[in-house]
């Protein structure tokens, strides 16, 4: 009996020995208080109830604000500030969730909605972030510092913010001031601005966050920039949330740290049927993507025959081309020689027509009678008024040749053009018969094949058969 108990006693004080050394880095426990998130010693709760009820949260102690003692830590005794443990609380927290909600949407593949867990958990980690050292309310008429009012400072210093804060302002659903502050974060996580919201408000930390935050608050310290940098590693997160269906007026649910706290061995399982997850999902991949080139590859290797055989279709149209444009050339040059030409010709006749003007004012000025040249002098008039229509006469001419020179010029080149097409067309249409004839010519090779076989088995089917009938006219005998 004796040594039962004896055995009973080392074992409970082996299991409390493990249990300090377990728990030397978690000697504090994370509750609730309020709006707070408070951190309670393990060896100042009160013991459980022996009737099995619940164990009850004792009230915040004075003498834990000063300074926390670790006399089990391994490497000695430390003493840490309790507001210094609560940040680096939440920022441990926050980043845990964080790295979920990322692995999770990168898992499913799809976009996260309202009834994502670790989104839920990530809106409650943020907003105990953002409470963290909010100052409270000075007197009984003072104004109270709530979330909501920082953050319609946003939209003040960034224009885009102007869209979610007047579309939070307008929710029927929503009648609280932490409620328009829950909203405002949803819309700015799916807007993926939020990390940029952020770090507006903590690069003027002094000037607007010294407003609503004691000194000590976690958004005007260091781990703010932080927090900042793990926001923005939810760009890669989509997120589909309908705020109005939701009730962010009512107290928020309770994160359950089991998600996120496991034990080595544990950890050491899950490793290894993860790295057999990742092999197997690895070689799958490797085997899609070598399926995938193969395809590629027919894919490029058609293509390229196809246009290879463009080419040389553009080639030849091309040379046709540039000799039909040679030609056209060489008629257009001829045509400019017979329009100078025939320019040089009117010319002439112009100046006749000026000095034949010029004549009857000589001939009235002239002192010497001209009834005898008059007529001679009509004559010549007749004769050159006869040459100058000729010539205009041609001259209109040239330029209509010109005219349906040009407008032949245009509708060989669309005939050309047209050809090109037809020419390509059947030259398609060459390589498809092509392609069927070396079907058919193929097919005609195995029929031809599978002809001379079955002759061979006939052949060899009758000479079965003669030996059979000579079998039987033996056998008749």
């Amino acid at each position: 009996m004796l040594e039962k108990e004896h055995g009973v006693l080392e074992a409970e004080t082996q299991a409390s020995q493990n249990t300090r050394d377990t728990l030397y880095l978690c000697n504090f426990r994370v509750s609730v208080d309020g709006e707070w998130l408070c951190l309670k010693e393990l060896a100042d709760l009160p013991p459980p109830a022996e009737d099995g009820a619940a164990e009850s949260v004792p009230g915040p102690r004075p003498d834990l604000e000063q300074l926390i003692h670790y006399p089990d830590y391994p490497f000695g005794r430390r003493e840490r500030d309790p507001v210094i443990i609560e940040r680096s609380n939440l920022v441990n927290i926050l980043k845990l969730v964080i790295k979920e909600v990322i692995d999770s949407s990168l898992k499913f593949g799809r976009q996260l909605d309202s009834d994502h867990i670790p989104l839920q958990h990530f809106f409650i980690v943020l907003e105990h972030a953002l409470k963290h050292g909010l100052r409270p309310k000075k007197g009984l008429l003072g104004p109270k510092k709530e979330l909501w009012d920082l953050l319609q400072l946003v939209e003040k210093r960034h224009s885009e913010a102007v869209d979610i804060t007047a579309s939070v302002r307008d929710l029927p659903t929503v009648k609280t001031n932490l409620g328009r502050a829950r909203a405002w974060l949803r819309l700015a996580l799916m807007q993926k601005k939020m990390a940029d919201y952020f770090r507006i408000l903590v690069e003027q930390r002094d000037d607007i966050l010294s407003e609503y935050y004691e000194p000590r608050a976690l958004l005007r310290s260091e781990e703010a920039t932080l927090i900042v940098g793990l926001l923005v590693s939810l760009n890669v997160v989509d997120c589909n949330l309908c705020v109005k269906e939701e009730d962010l007026d009512s107290q928020q649910g309770v994160i359950d740290f089991s998600l996120y706290l496991r034990h080595k061995k544990d950890m050491a399982r899950e490793n290894e049927g993860q790295f057999v997850d990742e092999s197997s999902n690895q070689m799958t991949a490797v085997l899609d993507q070598k399926n995938y080139i193969e395809e590629l590859n027919r894919h490029l290797t058609a293509t390229v025959t196809n246009l290879e055989t463009k080419v040389e279709s553009l080639t030849t149209t091309n040379a046709l081309m540039r000799e039909d444009l040679a030609i056209h050339k060489a008629l257009l040059a001829k045509a400019l020689e017979d329009n100078k030409r025939l320019s040089l010709q009117v010319s002439p006749i112009s100046n006749s027509n000026q000095n034949d003007s010029s004549l009857p004012v000589q001939l009235e000025n002239s002192p010497v009678p001209a009834k005898e040249n008059h007529s001679d002098l009509k004559n010549q008039l007749q004769n050159v008024t006869q040459k100058k229509e000729n010539a205009e006469q041609e001259l209109k001419l040239q330029i209509s040749m010109k005219a349906e020179m040009e407008m032949a010029m245009k509708l060989l080149e669309r005939d050309v053009h047209e050809k090109q097409d037809t020419i390509i067309g059947l030259r398609d249409q060459l390589e498809e018969i092509k392609d069927i004839n070396l079907d058919m010519y193929t097919k005609l090779q195995e029929c031809e094949v599978e002809l001379f076989q079955k002759g061979d088995a006939v052949s060899k089917l009758e000479a079965k058969t003669e030996e059979i009938s000579r079998m039987l006219q033996r056998l008749n005998k």
